[in-house]
């Protein structure tokens, strides 16, 4: 099923009843060994953080995810699937979004126009969204732009020194701490940073200002996909190839008048209670409300 993000009013009202239920009985969600403080030290810049050069399946990319976050366009019968789960922060709420999330190295994807963007984050009017971005081209943490040019402003390769300095152990696998936050002064702008777990101390990946021009008026944590189905299975191909992936965000917390506070339903509904496997072309997935609302997993 592909929806348009511009029909998310009755998907909200929706999450809004009975939010203490839980997605099935499922195995234990992925709980990484410890969660930064959000007012750790902030200094330094991310190692590794680079402009990416000009790169066409990229911007394919690019040209997907800015359409569909800006709500302008239905998809073509042909265009891959577009769905997304997961909490969206509400207007008024936060001036700044933390999250740890987890990120699978031995994830390959396969097609040229398939994406999977789990988990992405972006808080309410913020100039960028951190993605973590799953592509035939690799794998990257991306600060997307959203009060700029638009697309990938800064890249990092999930690479040997990004697992060593920005991530940590989370069960069978290993997650990264990102946080979001609006800079003190007048004016729209934001600064994202990563949490580097050897130096204890919060970098900065991206710094920008202006107006967001994503036209949406919240923010969101969420699993994402872009995918097509691969006919000898009849399952989305990243179905398959993500088989032993689990895309976890945990400790989601938003900030208001300087203070840390775990994301609630009250502040941060559920995109959808009980969303079908089968729409994200993967029916043995499973979507797991392991907190409330501060805490999801997507696994198969």
């Amino acid at each position: 099923m592909k929806r348009r993000r511009t029909a998310l009013a009755a998907a909200l009202f929706t999450a809004a009843v009975g939010l203490g239920a839980m997605q099935n009985a499922a195995p234990a969600a992925a709980r990484p060994t410890a969660t930064p403080s959000p007012d750790a030290p902030h200094r330094g810049t991310v190692a590794g953080a680079r402009t990416p050069d000009r790169n066409p399946a990229r911007e394919r990319a690019a040209q997907a995810l800015r359409k569909s976050r800006a709500g302008k366009f239905r998809e073509p019968a042909d265009d891959p699937t577009h769905n997304w789960w997961g909490v969206f922060p509400q207007p008024g709420t936060h001036d700044g979004i933390t999250a740890t999330h987890t990120v699978d190295p031995d994830y390959r994807v396969s097609q040229a126009d398939n994406f999977t963007y789990a988990p992405t984050t972006k808080a309410q009017n913020s100039c960028m969204e951190v993605v973590t971005a799953y592509w035939n081209s690799g794998d990257e943490i991306w600060a997307w732009d959203w009060c700029g040019a638009g697309g990938p402003a800064k890249t990092v390769t999930v690479d040997a020194d990004f697992k060593a300095k920005y991530t940590q152990p989370s069960g069978s696998g290993l997650a990264y701490s990102v946080q979001l936050v609006r800079d003190d002064g007048p004016g729209n702008s934001w600064s994202s940073y990563l949490y580097n777990y050897r130096s204890a101390q919060w970098e900065l990946l991206y710094r920008q200002s202006g107006q967001d021009q994503s036209g949406l008026d919240h923010g969101w944590d969420m699993f994402e996909i872009y995918a097509s189905v691969n006919p000898s299975t009849g399952v989305g191909y990243y179905c398959t190839e993500a088989r032993n992936s689990v895309f976890d965000s945990s400790a989601i917390e938003l900030r208001s008048n300087g203070t840390w506070k775990p994301a609630s339903p009250a502040d941060s509904p559920w995109t959808e209670q009980n969303p079908s496997g089968q729409d994200f072309l993967c029916p043995r997935l499973r979507f797991i409300q392991a907190g409330a609302d501060d805490h999801w997993t997507v696994r198969q």
